[in-house]
């Protein structure tokens, strides 16, 4: 795959990567340990100019395109799934959708801070009884005269208690069905009631924050709409596009980390005189761990490709999320089966990414919806 990755790609590549593996591989499993968020991490990839890689740099971006932006998601997730995950919450779905989507003054006063790496972005959609219908929201925001009040309760809230904003989907037009849904600029900082009420103990990636969010009153002026009255549904499926890239990047670096673990151990370790990898069943289990990955790796870079285009992506966007996130858990379980009881201990890395690899397919979508948005996709099952 590196002949189909240019040479800045390449650059940018390697620099996260060694990066990571002086900075964050020896803090990985300390801070799951401790459910600690690396704010020091995050403060090292703003000076490299990594949380905007694709945010355009009038806006303080790194002007990267999505295939780069992809390779960086790997790469952190190749070492933490969790510094991983709050970084693609962070650059698709808190700051991608202020550049697609927000007035020039909006993207200077909230997509520069996000892409310069002063704050860090969130994004507000699921609800406590929402389920994989994510369009079927209590949250709401009325108008009262130049403002707007918003008040419900989001579930499962990435890096809300770390952002300097968060945007929030509500109604503001019951009546409207998918048309009847808008986004907001919430401020969690200065904005009176914004409530975090949850951070989640998780099966995994604890060092990543996934909060409640309570939201009572907030009285936001008119400049915090983002886009029009009624955009937020569309602008939600098209964040979703990118972000199933995002996750599909973040899956093939967690398959990659584990697979690399399996396969280090499987030439280290010795039975019967000789490296255990020389053995059919566990030659077998590594080789087939590195087709899935690098299959997973092709459906993503594909995807971001087409994505980098302009062409449409949904299909292809799923496919990738779909096929990378089962992977992921996939080669996980088997790192953790190569590695024997070692590979049950918090002193080898394989049962962190086993347990972070589950998430991938539930977030951005579970791998059940993936399936129904690529049948509609096929003409098998109406839009």
């Amino acid at each position: 795959m590196d002949t189909a990755v240019p040479d800045e790609h390449r650059m940018i590549r390697e620099t996260v990567r060694d990066f990571c593996d002086t900075e964050i591989e020896p803090i990985a499993q300390a801070i799951e340990d401790e459910h600690r968020f690396p704010a020091e991490i995050f403060d090292q990839l703003a000076e490299l100019d990594m949380l905007g890689v694709p945010i355009d740099e009038a806006y303080g971006g790194l002007g990267g395109d999505t295939l780069m932006y992809a390779l960086v998601a790997e790469e952190l997730g190749r070492v933490s799934g969790s510094i991983g995950l709050s970084y693609v919450a962070h650059t698709s779905l808190g700051s991608k959708p202020l550049e697609l989507f927000g007035t020039e003054s909006q993207k200077e006063r909230w997509l520069r801070p996000l892409a310069e790496g002063e704050t860090l972005g969130g994004w507000a959609l699921t609800e406590p009884d929402s389920g994989s219908d994510a369009s079927d929201m209590d949250t709401k925001a009325t108008k009262d005269g130049d403002e707007w009040v918003l008040n419900g309760t989001k579930q499962f809230i990435t890096n809300a208690s770390e952002a300097g904003s968060v945007l929030v989907k509500a109604v503001t037009d019951p009546d409207a069905g998918y048309g009847g849904i808008s986004t907001f600029i919430v401020d969690p900082q200065t904005d009176d009631g914004f409530e975090i009420t949850t951070i989640w103990e998780k099966l995994g990636l604890n060092a990543s924050p996934t909060c409640e969010i309570r939201l009572e009153n907030v009285r936001l002026p008119e400049d915090r709409l983002l886009g029009e009255e009624g955009d937020g549904w569309s602008q939600t499926k098209q964040t979703l596009d990118g972000g199933r890239i995002s996750i599909a990047a973040l899956s093939t670096g967690l398959a990659q980390g584990a697979y690399e673990h399996a396969k280090a151990y499987s030439m280290e370790r010795e039975q019967f005189g000789q490296p255990i990898s020389t053995f059919d069943a566990i030659r077998n289990k590594i080789v087939d761990m590195h087709r899935k990955t690098e299959r997973a790796r092709l459906l993503t870079h594909r995807a971001a490709h087409m994505y980098d285009n302009g062409e449409p992506v949904t299909r292809e966007s799923a496919l990738a999320k779909l096929d990378a996130s089962e992977a992921a858990r996939e080669v996980a379980e088997d790192a953790v089966q190569v590695l024997g009881g070692y590979g049950y201990t918090t002193d080898f890395a394989p049962q962190r990414f086993y347990r972070d690899a589950k998430l991938m397919e539930i977030g951005e979508g579970t791998s059940e919806i993936q399936q129904l948005v690529i049948g509609r996709e096929l003409g098998l099952s109406p839009t």
